[in-house]
């Protein structure tokens, strides 16, 4: 029998004794899991960043994972603890759009609940601390075969972040930077699907922030010369603008949350 697993992506960082007793409530309830890591290194209360790795990485694991993710800056408001239930796995997390990348793009049917049953958290519950009270107990519960139904009500919706909607304007679609990655690469939140009219080795034009470019677009980084600009779809299946060994948020001056669009014509 496979052991179930519990994945944690938080802005905890590692200095804190924060995602040991995350881990510590989980071995308490489910001493057989096991905890994967995905990153404990999101910045502070950027829920956008928080989304995106977990998106990236979630597709990856078995079917019947139970994924928490905790970048919280609303901990202790009225802001809603929830489960989404999809095909292949559980999410835990608050309802502020962190789950709202990883759960948009799974399969339907989806179900999402309330956490409020009082017999799958702790008993006493800190104002500040909701990751290690309420959702990794209520992850906890789920890897030992607790139904989401048993958790709380049925909802009708979650938050749906700006950050995963892109919109039609005229003959461009817009989006946002979602994401830099360590190598400086601009991630953004429109997808292959948005490039069906380009085919690789043409130029697309791309607005960043303000300001018009064009970019060629590439399968890989090595297609233009070091120090190049370029557009590709990266390994999450987001377009991405790129420079080749370089760092295109510095060179572009973007960063997450920044605006960017698609000339269509």
């Amino acid at each position: 029998m496979h052991r179930p697993i519990i994945t944690l992506t938080t802005d905890f960082g590692l200095k804190d004794p924060y995602v040991a007793e995350m881990k510590a409530v989980i071995m308490s309830i489910c001493p057989d899991a096991v905890v994967v890591d995905v990153t404990h290194q999101v910045e502070k209360f950027n829920v956008t960043m928080g989304a995106y790795v977990l998106a990236s990485a979630a597709p990856y694991f078995p079917g019947g994972t139970v994924h928490v993710a905790v970048v919280d800056p609303g901990v202790g408001t009225s802001r809603r603890g929830i489960i989404v239930h999809t095909k292949d796995a559980c999410f835990v997390g608050p309802d502020n759009g962190v789950l709202g990348l990883a759960t948009g793009n799974a399969l339907e049917p989806k179900c999402i609940f309330r956490i409020s049953n009082r017999k799958f958290i702790l008993s006493k519950v800190s104002n500040t601390f909701h990751g290690r009270d309420v959702y990794v107990p209520a992850a906890a519960y789920l890897a030992n075969g607790k139904l989401p139904s048993e958790f709380g009500p049925r909802m009708r919706g979650m938050v749906t972040p700006g950050f995963a909607k892109v919109v039609r304007e005229k003959d461009m679609v817009v989006g946002e930077v979602i994401h830099v990655d360590d190598f400086g690469n601009v991630i953004t939140n429109l997808s292959r699907r948005h490039l069906r009219h380009v085919q690789f080795g043409q130029t697309i034009d791309v607005k960043l922030k303000d300001t018009w470019l064009r970019f060629k677009f590439c399968r890989t980084y090595g297609e233009v010369e070091l120090m190049k600009p370029l557009a590709l779809i990266g390994g999450h299946d987001f377009l991405e603008i790129s420079v080749n060994q370089g760092n295109a948020a510095e060179v572009f001056g973007v960063r997450s949350g920044n605006r960017v669009a698609l000339c269509l014509s």
